[in-house]
């Protein structure tokens, strides 16, 4: 098998397991933030492939409409880490669409291959996603709502890029007499 077919199945087993172990429900959220640099053994930023991109995305997009969830893949910090979303992701959560158009040097090469495959993507500067992957350490947690929790998966890496992933749970609220079952 070669590395890009490697670095597919990885992608999808952690995005499996990560749906597996976020209970997400239809309609929720799934942040997904990558460095296609990272993922070539590259410091982030560097060295964007397109290609890797487009793969990657493609091979989640099954995934992401057999479980009708919707995606939001960050971009990079050139476009502030703004998010493409399907316009009826936006239009649900009452999400303000800002105008620019990503590309693999400002915006990255997976946020630019998600672009290119949704029929009607908008780009939006923030989300309250309910879970969320993270390839190469690209800080998605500031698109996660409260209270993450990190989730451990099998895999650690995607090519050469750090592997994280987390879900989120209501606050705990009302101190030490308050139960939560």
């Amino acid at each position: 098998m070669d590395k890009l077919e490697n670095l597919k199945e990885d992608f999808i087993s952690a995005v499996e397991e990560l749906l597996e172990k976020a209970n997400l429900k239809e309609e929720d959220i799934l942040v997904i933030g990558g460095s296609t640099s990272e993922i070539i053994g590259e410091t982030i930023g560097s060295a964007s492939v397109p290609d890797i991109g487009v793969e990657l995305i493609n091979s989640i997009m099954p995934i992401i409409k057999r479980e009708n969830i919707f995606l939001a893949v960050q971009c990079c910090e050139h476009l502030n880490r703004a998010l493409i979303i399907e316009e009826r992701c936006a239009k649900k959560y009452g999400l303000t669409p800002v105008t620019v158009v990503p590309h693999p040097k400002a915006g990255g090469s997976l946020s630019s291959a998600y672009y290119r495959a949704l029929d009607n993507p908008v780009v939006v500067e923030e989300i309250q996603a309910d879970a969320g992957l993270d390839i190469g350490d690209t800080f998605i947690g500031m698109h996660l709502k409260r209270v993450a929790v990190p989730v451990r998966l099998s895999i650690k890496n995607i090519g050469s890029a750090h592997l994280t992933a987390a879900r989120v749970r209501p606050k705990l609220i009302g101190g030490e007499r308050a139960k939560y079952e």
